[in-house]
């Protein structure tokens, strides 16, 4: 399992956190940023572990902002990243389980660090159910980032 995982400057004492927490698993990462508290735009992280994510089949995405809505809204934007901004472990678990959810978004600024670790925990270690309806609904999902809305149908 590979993991790339990035903050901006409102997430980095979370990421960092992380990391360690990482390390001690003995999970494999790449830290893409940000490096300190100085003021980053989040939308260029969540642009480089998505690209990272997409481009290493099987990979998974960590990222932390202030809250993880800004850090899910621009990781979604990338074709194929499936983010989801989790505040405890069963919508960690749920995002794995039924939506291939391929990077998880966490908030610094609401939630402690030990409950991102679990949180953390229970999305690395959840796979996907891989049953029909919710394979069906990801493909949607994929469908919906490839065709504009005007021409948008997702019947299969």
């Amino acid at each position: 399992m590979k993991v790339y995982i990035g903050s901006d400057h409102a997430g980095y004492n979370l990421k960092e956190e992380l990391k360690k927490f990482l390390t001690e698993k003995k999970v494999s990462f790449v830290d893409l940023g940000s490096f300190s508290t100085e003021s980053v735009d989040y939308p260029d992280i969540a642009r480089e572990v998505s690209e990272k994510v997409t481009e290493e089949k099987g990979s998974f995405g960590v990222l932390a902002c202030g809250t993880g809505t800004g850090m899910a809204m621009a990781a979604n934007k990338s074709e194929g990243i499936r983010a989801a901004n989790c505040v405890n472990e069963l919508q960690a678990r749920l995002a794995r389980m039924h939506n291939d959810a391929n990077v998880i978004c966490l908030g610094g600024r609401v939630i402690g660090t030990e409950l991102a670790k679990s949180i953390l925990e229970a999305f690395l270690n959840t796979p996907f159910s891989r049953e029909e309806r919710h394979e069906r609904r990801v493909k949607k999902i994929e469908k919906v980032a490839k065709t504009p809305d005007k021409d948008r149908d997702l019947a299969d």
